[in-house]
């Protein structure tokens, strides 16, 4: 049998549909080619890469946007038997220089303007020789860089490509690093095979060659979500919004080319409506937007739906689970059900992928029952589930179990000892029909009296309100209750509101009782967010001088 490898991934759509396009936006304009033109140009890349002795053991970086060259080194890269390194562009000078000395990258590609002048700035303090400019032509500088398409022009395109194996480190993507400097998680060619298999299936985005899928998760962010690959493998025409994207330009890009299925963060959703609501705009060919990071408002989920009849489907993942974990899609014989009920449904992070197990366990490791109320920290396993980060053995242990645990909801049979589960850090709970729903962080959620406090379901809550379009919520020390819930809000352009306002609000919108509601509600010019663009509370906690526990 053959190995599970990105050979038939690459085979399937240069072969079968040659003529289909990708499309990209770049800093030079709109660049559109087919998968036939694709095909060469990622066999001149490995020719390349192969000429300058760049194989199996070697490490290259990608540091840029999304764009038709980043794709190319999707491929190429792990197809010469490399292992790509994405690198998100927007951290911070010091995470950077951390992990390109962590990962000990032998090449990296790198965006011109902006990312390229952030490795200017850092070159002293990299170590890193070869470097790779994914433009037409190198800028001035003093660093000893080749243009991407020279390195191109020079190569023929390779018409064997190497042998690889299924056990080649293919992938690797750093976590965010939101509590501690960022882990490097490892794929192999065949995770990657497997979970991109996963994310094609109906029972994960249901992808197909007849979708034009437009992927606004970075490509720097775990595998931008498997979908270069997962696309690519179904056939499906592609579109990349290049640097930077903004609502204007991804709206631009979907009345172009039709764009059928997108996915991101919910701030990229929530800018997008924003900026229909003023400007106008046709979201008729959009049929799915997948939201992952962090739950989608609903009242945002309601307004695609009822307005342009687009539905949002909740998404969980982890960079340890290469992204995409689980779905939120209605089983068939919830197709009758009224707006609401479904509704309700899609809201959860939903069913788990193909070939995950999971389990859902209290502080004693046992398992909680699946009613929907009982909540415990979420439990996984698969052939796409890491079992230990890069370089750093002393975190293995505490976010790795092999315990026993629950075969099944409320069962007492354990697992063989040698079998490692994934403590993500979520808890969750999960209802009688399997679909799971993240009640908070554990390092987010607030324990007050003895009780726990969701900090996500007074972030939707707050979010529900028309006036409000961002919202965080965080613990704070309390000499009584250990902590309690303060809110911090971002409203709306010209919309006024006050904090009684808000807080009868919560108790209309909340089905909980009154001492969840926040000891105080502060209304702010932002929230900080990560590099993923998830809120970060970390960095909130130090503006309001609060000290995490974690921390």
């Amino acid at each position: 049998m053959s190995d599970l490898t990105l050979r038939p991934f690459f085979w399937r759509p240069t072969n079968l549909f040659p003529e289909t396009r990708l499309v990209a936006r770049t800093h030079d304009g709109i660049h559109e080619y087919t998968y036939d033109a694709f095909g060469r140009r990622v066999r001149s890349l490995v020719a390349a890469l192969t000429d300058r002795g760049l194989g199996p053991g070697d490490r290259i970086a990608t540091f840029g946007w999304n764009h038709h060259r980043h794709f190319e080194a999707y491929f190429g890269v792990p197809l010469s038997g490399a292992q790509l390194h994405t690198i998100n562009v927007m951290l911070g000078d010091d995470d950077i220089v951390h992990i390109v000395e962590d990962a000990a990258d032998d090449c990296l590609l790198v965006d011109p303007g902006e990312p390229f002048r952030t490795i200017e700035r850092l070159w002293d303090d990299l170590p890193i020789e070869r470097v790779v400019v994914m433009a037409e032509s190198v800028p001035e500088t003093d660093i000893d860089a080749v243009a991407y398409e020279d390195l191109l022009a020079d190569h023929e395109p390779m018409r064997e490509l190497p042998p690889l194996e299924e056990d080649l480190p293919a992938g690797m993507c750093y976590t965010s690093g939101t509590t501690g400097r960022p882990k490097g998680v490892e794929y192999t060619q065949k995770m990657i095979y497997a979970h991109a298999m996963m994310v094609m299936t109906p029972a994960g985005l249901d992808l197909s060659e007849r979708d034009v899928v437009m992927p606004v998760v970075p490509m720097f962010h775990v595998n931008s979500w498997e979908f270069p690959y997962a696309a690519t493998m179904a056939g499906a025409t592609q579109v990349y919004p290049g640097p930077s994207p903004d609502a204007a330009d991804l709206l631009e890009l979907i009345e172009r080319e039709g764009v059928t299925m997108t996915a991101g963060v919910p701030t990229v959703w929530i800018n997008l409506l924003e900026h229909v609501d003023e400007h106008g705009g046709d979201l008729s060919s959009l049929e799915r937007i997948v939201v992952g990071g962090s739950a989608a408002p609903a009242d945002i989920m309601r307004r695609y739906d009822e307005e342009f009849d687009v539905t949002m489907e909740h998404a969980w993942g982890m960079t340890e689970t290469m992204s995409i974990g689980s779905v939120s899609r209605p089983k068939a014989r919830m197709d009758d059900w009224d707006r609401e009920r479904t509704a309700a449904k899609r809201k959860k992070q939903g069913l788990l992928s193909p070939g995950l197990e999971m389990r859902v366990v209290d502080d004693d490791g046992e398992a909680v029952a699946w009613d929907g109320q009982s909540a415990g920290e979420l439990l996984v396993r698969g052939p796409t589930v890491v079992s230990e980060y890069y370089n750093r053995p002393d975190a293995t242990a505490a976010d790795f179990v092999s315990r026993p645990v629950g075969e099944t909801a409320g069962s007492s049979e354990g697992f063989s000892p040698s079998e490692k589960w994934l403590k993500t850090g979520d808890i969750v709970t999960v209802d009688e029909d399997g679909y799971l729903e993240v009640v908070d962080r554990a390092k987010d959620v607030i324990k007050s009296g003895g009780e726990w406090i969701s900090s996500i379901a007074l972030e939707n809550a707050l979010m529900a309100h028309e006036a409000v379009v961002e919202a965080a919520v965080v613990g704070v020390p309390h000499e009584k209750w250990q902590e309690r819930p303060l809110a911090c809000v971002v409203t709306a352009g010209g919309s006024t509101i006050d904090e009684p306002e808000l807080r009868d609000h919560l108790a209309d919108e909340l089905d909980q009782p009154d001492w969840w509601l926040p000891d105080e509600i502060r209304i702010v010019e932002s929230i900080p967010k990560t590099a993923t663009g998830k809120f970060d509370k970390k960095t909130l906690r130090g503006r309001l001088d609060v000290v995490a526990d974690d921390e």
